[in-house]
C-alpha cells in the first residue's frame, strides 16, 4: 500500500510528495524546480509556475524548453529538487558567452 502524504510548499514551490512503497520501500520520486535571482534569494509568485514531475528526464526536458520564459520572468538560477531534497543547482540560464 502507498502512504498518502499531502503536497505542500517549500520556498515558494510546490512539492508533490515522495511517497514510499510500504511493500518495497522504494521511493516514488517528485521532481521540482526552485527558482532564484542573481543573488540566489529564492523567487515565488503567480507568474512562475509551481509543476511537479515524475522524473529527472521529464523535469530537465521541461526546463530546456522554458528556460527563456523564466528568464524573462526574472529567474536567473534554478535548482533541481527531488521529493524537496536539492539534487543539483544552482544552475544559470544565462547563455554561455
Amino acid at each position: 500500500m502507498i502512504s498518502r502524504i499531502r503536497p505542500r510548499w517549500r520556498s515558494g514551490v510546490l512539492v508533490l510528495p515522495v511517497r514510499r512503497c510500504s511493500a518495497y520501500g522504494r521511493r516514488v520520486n517528485s521532481w521540482t524546480w526552485r527558482y532564484e535571482a542573481a543573488d540566489g534569494s529564492t523567487l515565488t509568485g503567480p507568474d512562475l509556475p509551481k509543476t511537479g514531475f515524475p522524473s529527472q528526464a521529464d523535469a530537465e526536458t521541461w526546463v530546456g524548453e522554458t528556460w527563456h520564459e523564466l528568464l524573462a520572468a526574472g529567474v536567473e538560477q534554478v535548482h533541481l529538487l527531488n521529493g524537496g531534497e536539492p539534487v543539483y543547482g544552482p544552475m544559470s540560464l544565462r547563455p554561455l558567452e
